[in-house]
């Protein structure tokens, strides 16, 4: 039983740093442009969630409000975020991706896609199909 919790400890820590560092490789793999990695997140949060309040969003993005604001307010400048009121609180507004945002998402996507794919298609066979089994074993950790 011990030894059965140290090979699990092992492979958390070892699954971890795995994640974490694909995980920044993917990140990084985005199309030239000037969006902050911070931006890119938030657009990315909104996109996903299709509208949200900036309270939700900096709760989202683990960021305090003020950061929030800021990084909204960029967002906007550059057309890529727009602001309606809420439909049942007068003192709140709704944050979407507009039609560019959504645009700028895409390419945001297809540039991290396109970097992973060519990876994978660096490795054998076998090796692609045990990373499907394991992302479905870690979409099923990561539901628990």
């Amino acid at each position: 039983m011990v030894t059965e919790r140290v090979a699990a400890d092992e492979l958390a820590k070892t699954l971890r740093e795995a994640i974490q560092r694909l995980t920044r490789r993917v990140r990084q793999a985005r199309p030239v442009g000037d969006l902050t990695f911070s931006q890119l997140s938030a657009l990315t949060s909104l996109q996903l969630a299709g509208a949200l309040t900036p309270r939700e969003l900096a709760d989202t993005e683990r960021v305090q409000p003020p950061t929030m604001t800021k990084i909204v307010g960029k967002l906007e400048q550059r057309g890529l975020v727009v602001r309606t009121p809420h439909p049942t609180d007068g003192r709140q507004v709704i944050l979407s991706p507009t039609e560019q945002g959504r645009a700028v998402y895409a390419q945001f996507e297809k540039a991290r896609n396109e970097w992973l794919a060519g990876q994978l298609a660096g490795l054998t066979p076998q090796e692609r199909e045990t990373l499907e089994q394991a992302a479905k074993i870690m979409q099923k950790v990561a539901k628990a």
